[in-house]
């Protein structure tokens, strides 16, 4: 349950895993030959602990994580190189909170910027709402929601996968054939190596839409309905066409012609137009009709065509997303409208979910019946963040004028007869479900937040400062904080012991002092002094006192193993 605390009694483990001012990416790798031996010293008799099969944005970060944790990793592709259009063009702060945990926010933060507000205009161009991101301080540390350009984001998941030793990358590799047996995964394989046989402890499926693997495991598709075509239009712009264009994201839910229009970094801008019925989509994606239908914006000379690519916008969850010892995960186990750009981020949350519960498993410090959890948790996540997405699409693609005029009129009557805001954050649901704490309460399943932390070195993010893994974070001003008996459980069990406190509180070397108060008043907000904190960022469960809190610690302990 990450990184054991240090020796010299609970108070002092307290201190020197808090006084920790280190880049998490380093200390990863610090340990993972450590962590290796221990993973690969399992029975297993299998050449891998992990085989991945799709190495996109979920597949990749899946092979980082397993890379990070020391686990045996085979991941193949069939393509060798990243496709070089974008297709993906949003993440959120969840996400980039992950790349930094792997170290590698930095090398991606030249194709990231910020995602700005998207207006939503009526069917009489009239403005109607904004969706936008939490203001200051924000809750996780970055700038809530961010755009980025795939291809060189994608690359740079891809290199840091493989500069993993115990990942193996094998491009131009296609999967033929899996079967099951009580002890591995035999895997099927067609590449540069010829044909071959290799065995895995488990494999995640990160192969796409229409999964290889999904198809023979025999798994369906639940369709939650919605099937709308689209054209999907992205462009670099010139400076004389960048004028032109609004400064925020817009939504055009014009009963006409249904148009988003996306800011990404740079000079890219990205249009989303609705086709109509009769329209051939193949035919619509040559440049001669992308041009008509851009004229109320761009003309050729305003930018230079990038990707046009026509696409249904579906809305589907797989029935099953395990089968085994086979995981579903990103677009094999789901598919969501994009209208708040959630595919992306949807994938990398699957393995982010299940990489440390496997790793767990490997380890032999939990049962198999941890894994199922992952199903637990996904689906209703992904459902319920879908069923949101879906509302959201059938307010835009509305295409009945009568229809839509009403539609303008009740969301402007939710704002009391103006334009309202609403953030993207409350759009994304908590986990519902799951590896939660049995005493209910409002932050179980919610994400953790992360502060500025002040230090003798300069600001650090919470991450940075202590390292992710299983946490226990305290109230720095509670008796919770000073209690021997809390800090000598938590590091019983291998919990990092985190005390955070305002800025302007002396609490002690052992406190930890927040920037920006945004843990204090979490803790105020939600009534408790301590958190219970998963790997994933998600909390576990949260208590007030100190007997609620050793109750729920011993349920932790009972539930993991």
């Amino acid at each position: 349950m990450g990184h054991r605390a240090a020796q010299g009694g609970p108070r002092q483990g307290l201190a020197t895993v808090c006084s920790l001012r280190r880049d998490v990416s380093t200390t990863v790798h610090h340990h993972v030959n450590e962590v290796s031996r221990s993973v690969s010293g399992s029975t297993s008799a299998n050449e891998y602990q992990v085989a991945i099969v799709g190495f996109g944005p979920s597949g990749a970060v899946a092979a980082s994580l397993l890379g990070a944790q020391g686990i045996r990793t085979l991941a193949v592709d069939r393509d060798r190189a990243v496709y070089d259009k974008p297709r993906a063009i949003a993440l959120d702060h969840e996400i980039l909170r992950l790349f930094d945990n792997l170290g590698i926010a930095g090398q991606l933060a030249p194709h990231i910027a910020p995602f700005p507000a998207s207006e939503h205009f009526g069917a009489r161009g009239q403005l109607i709402r904004r969706i936008d991101m939490v203001s200051e301080p924000y809750p996780l540390g970055y700038t809530p929601t961010m755009v980025f350009t795939q291809p060189p984001v994608e690359e740079i998941l891809r290199a840091h996968a493989r500069s993993w030793p115990s990942v193996v990358v094998e491009l131009g590799t296609e999967l033929r054939q899996l079967s099951q047996t009580p002890d591995g995964v035999t895997l099927e394989l067609s590449g540069d190596r010829g044909a071959r046989n290799v065995t895995a402890d488990h494999v995640i499926a990160c192969d796409g839409a229409s999964s290889t693997i999904r198809r023979q495991l025999g798994i369906n598709f639940d369709d939650l309905v919605f099937d709308e075509p689209w054209l999907v239009i992205d462009l670099r712009i010139n400076d004389a066409g960048l004028a032109k264009l609004p400064r925020t994201a817009v939504q055009f839910c014009d009963p006409s012609r249904p148009t988003t229009y996306i800011v990404g970094p740079g000079s890219h801008r990205r249009f989303e137009i609705m086709l109509l019925p009769g329209e051939d989509p193949r035919a619509m994606e040559q440049p001669e009709q992308v041009w008509r239908l851009l004229a109320r914006w761009l003309t050729p000379d305003d930018a230079t065509l990038w990707r046009a690519a026509s696409y249904r916008f579906h809305a589907l969850v797989a029935s099953k997303w395990r089968e085994g010892r086979v995981f579903l995960a990103g677009d094999a186990a789901h598919q969501q409208p994009p209208f708040i750009g959630q595919g992306m981020c949807q994938g990398v949350r699957d393995v982010a979910n299940l990489v440390w519960k496997l790793a767990r498993v490997l380890r032999g410090e939990s049962g198999a019946a941890l894994l199922d959890t992952y199903q637990e948790e996904r689906s209703a996540h992904v459902r319920e963040l879908t069923m949101r997405i879906k509302a959201i699409g059938h307010v835009i693609c509305e295409r009945d004028p009568e229809a839509a005029a009403t539609r303008d009129a009740r969301i402007l009557a939710e704002g009391g007869g103006v334009p309202r805001t609403i953030t993207r954050q409350e759009i994304v649901p908590p986990l519902s479900c799951g590896l939660r704490a049995d005493t209910s309460h409002a932050a179980n399943g919610t994400l953790f937040p992360q502060p500025w932390i002040r230090t003798s070195g300069g600001r650090q993010l919470l991450d940075t400062a202590c390292g992710a893994g299983w946490r226990l974070v305290l109230k720095g001003n509670s008796a919770l904080a000073r209690s021997r008996a809390i800090a000598a459980r938590a590091a019983e069990m291998g919990l990092r012991l985190i005390a955070i406190a305002k800025a302007d509180h002396d609490q002690g070397p052992d406190v930890l002092r927040e920037e920006s108060d945004v843990v204090t008043a979490w803790f105020a907000r939600h009534a408790c002094a301590a958190a219970i904190v998963r790997p994933d960022h998600y909390v576990y469960g949260v208590a007030a006192d100190e007997a609620g809190l050793m109750a729920m610690l011993s349920g932790l302990e009972a539930r993991l193993r």
